[in-house]
């Protein structure tokens, strides 16, 4: 992946925090990512579907519920990059609601 799509998939605030929140929890539903981050499904949808998209993210059907989590495919350098993005992003704000799930 260039890093140009990257760096600007990361750009938007809801797409970051989604990666973040996937790279801690593995796999997540947009239910449960709507709830995270109090945010309308139909938002966390479609950002969820820009990551996609840009390969960042990958599916999974699970009976009615579909799964998101980071793609199989992301080299090891886009992969310490977002662990990096991790380690150094400032939660404080949200931590009060990430805490309740």
């Amino acid at each position: 992946m260039p890093l140009e799509i990257l760096f600007k998939c990361l750009a938007e605030q809801t797409r970051l925090k989604c990666i973040i929140l996937l790279l801690q929890h593995d796999e997540l539903c947009v239910c449960d990512l709507t709830e995270m981050l109090q945010l309308s499904q139909p938002k966390i949808s479609r950002h969820l579907a820009t990551l996609r998209l840009n390969g960042l993210v990958q599916t999974q059907r699970k009976e009615q519920w579909i799964y998101y989590r980071l793609s199989d495919h992301l080299s090891s350098g886009t992969k310490a990059i977002l662990k990096s993005i991790q380690a150094n992003y400032d939660f404080t704000k949200d931590k009060q609601k990430l805490e309740c799930c």
